[in-house]
């Protein structure tokens, strides 16, 4: 079984079912489509707590190529999931559903408090991410019904 950690901030839309979505960078080995898997946050530390009771379902794992651009407002210049490249109200929808809407983040970190998802996930990428150009993975779950 594969785990992965997250931001706080990203815990309550994780427990609502807003945020079923997580890039990660290549790794050896990630979910596969089929397998559970485990979410935490604070991994490796003594907080660690996992945020779901019911361990979610990997139901897909893409490539996904995040380019940023620091001369971009939004800061985003482009999303392309498994080599079809999102148009622009497509990127806002795909940075909601990675968990950057502002009604769920603005003011939870300096960083985020733009008016769009976009805005806030590319203020998240350029302080995480280094580099303008980033090549991982989509990996996308569902929880069971209660």
């Amino acid at each position: 079984m594969v785990a992965y950690s997250f931001k706080p901030f990203f815990v309550p839309q994780i427990l609502a079912g807003i945020k079923r979505q997580t890039v990660r960078t290549d790794r050896r080995r990630h979910a596969r489509p089929g397998e559970p898997i485990q979410l935490f946050t604070a991994m490796r530390t003594k907080h660690c707590r996992k945020i779901l009771d019911r361990d979610p379902t990997c139901i897909e794992v893409l490539p996904i190529v995040i380019v940023t651009s620091g001369l971009l407002d939004c800061g985003i210049a482009g999303i392309e999931v498994d080599g079809t490249t999102l148009h622009r109200d497509q990127i806002e929808e795909f940075a909601r559903a990675d968990g950057f809407a502002p009604e769920h983040v603005n003011g939870l970190t300096p960083d985020l408090v733009g008016t769009t998802a976009r805005a806030n996930m590319g203020a998240f990428w350029r302080a995480n991410h280094p580099a303008d150009r980033f090549e991982g993975v989509l990996i996308k779950w569902e929880t069971e019904a209660r």
